[in-house]
């Protein structure tokens, strides 16, 4: 039993001096790959990396963007219920509420269906998810 703690103790040992050994460069490249794939990023928050040189604020996407990013998987496709995007006679009832309930919907979401707060796109502003819901209504007529 003791030859065996000290040939585990003398491995543990030997691994941590060749990883104390390591250069600068593969100490990088490792962080490199091991890195968050993302970060959350509060409204207001300049150290983040979307935040612009100019005033900290990130740059707005536009509606299109911002539906090819988030809304698409749905508003393509019909899943859960959702209207597709150039589909007018299913956006026609939605228009007819007008615009203002429209975007109160995409940003709150609409309970007891797949429409999920901003459509789960977290990292979106308001201003954002409005001018995606612009932009599907504009090509929903």
């Amino acid at each position: 039993m003791t030859r065996l703690v000290i040939t585990v103790l003398t491995l543990c040992a030997a691994m941590a001096a060749g990883a104390v050994q390591l250069s600068d460069k593969q100490r990088d490249e490792i962080a490199s790959r091991i890195k968050p794939v993302g970060e959350v990023c509060l409204q207001g928050d300049s150290s983040c990396a979307v935040a612009s040189a100019a005033g900290g604020a990130a740059e707005a996407r536009s509606g299109e963007e911002v539906y090819n990013a988030a809304c698409m998987a749905c508003h393509a496709t019909g899943a859960g219920g959702a209207p597709v995007v150039g589909d007018a006679a299913a956006w026609a009832d939605r228009i007819a509420k007008g615009m203002d309930a429209l975007h109160e919907s995409g940003i709150k979401g609409v309970p007891g269906t797949g429409m999920m707060a901003k459509g789960g796109c977290m990292n979106c502003s308001d201003e954002e998810v409005m001018a995606a819901v612009d932009f599907m209504v504009e090509n929903s007529q």
